[in-house]
């Protein structure tokens, strides 16, 4: 671990084969878990908790203070599951007083020039490609990807599975299993069918999610419709019970199916 050319702090916890590139940063108040790469450059900030077998690009800027006037010095934290990769300048700020921390999970993929805002959650196996960006207070649930330049508005929710596409400008909740299109505001594009089956699901288990959104943006239902619709007529499952709870639990209301619906 010990590198001359690195400034080290000399209370921050490493694990003893952490290793540290020439050139890097890493304050006081940081832990960094076994296995980890620092690499030349990167900047680990007072509030980082970086886990195990993590690998931080050069540029890479964790936990640095939240972009937010409201900030007021509070102690606040940035986490970093086990297995993630960030790649060159990316930058994930620390949480506020709102929630005390920014969560990125386990093997995540964050390419160069991402940014993760203050208080988000991000979830397990996402991928955000380059220059995606997240506002404050996000949650992106897990194996959802986002394309580069994707631009998430605050608040809003990414649910599990889905596919962004490049560009995409997202000012609504995203949900489960789906594909998003181009343009502003963003629109419904079908389900993620070749992601989901890389996934291990069956045929009959993505032909039954597609049934599901059939009848929330193609029946001519308002969404409050669609869902008593489908708990009404539509077999249950853990897919379903999945989108339902995510529509009902939205509070900005989910994308609509076509470009200024």
């Amino acid at each position: 671990m010990n590198q001359p050319l690195a400034y080290i702090h000399p209370n921050a916890r490493i694990a003893e084969d952490v290793k540290i590139e020439p050139f890097a940063w890493i304050g006081e108040d940081v832990e960094i878990g076994s296995g980890t790469w620092i690499g030349p450059n990167a900047t680990i900030m007072d509030g980082a908790r970086i886990g195990k077998n993590c690998k931080i690009f050069p540029g890479a800027v964790i936990s640095a203070i939240p972009q937010d006037l409201k900030y007021k010095g509070e102690t606040t934290y940035c986490y970093i599951g086990d297995g993630t990769t960030i790649r060159e300048s990316a930058a994930i700020n620390k949480g506020t007083a709102a929630s005390g921390k920014t969560v990125v999970g386990k093997n995540c993929l964050l390419m160069a020039f991402t940014h993760v805002a203050h208080d988000c959650v991000v979830g397990d196996n996402v991928i955000m490609a380059n220059a995606a960006t997240l506002a404050g207070h996000i949650t992106v649930d897990d194996w959802a990807i986002l394309g580069g330049l994707a631009a998430v508005s605050q608040f809003c929710r990414i649910g599990a599975h889905v596919m962004i596409s490049g560009g995409a400008m997202i000012n609504k909740d995203i949900p489960p299993f789906v594909k998003t299109g181009t343009g502003y505001p963003v629109s419904y594009a079908g389900v993620n069918y070749i992601g989901l089956g890389r996934r291990g699901y069956s045929k009959e288990r993505i032909n039954a999610i597609q049934d599901v959104y059939r009848v929330i943006y193609s029946a001519g239902m308002n969404v409050s419709q669609a869902v008593q619709y489908i708990k009404t007529n539509l077999p249950s499952s853990e897919d379903v019970e999945l989108i339902v709870k995510f529509i009902e639990n939205s509070k900005l209301g989910i994308m609509k199916n076509t470009v200024g619906e």
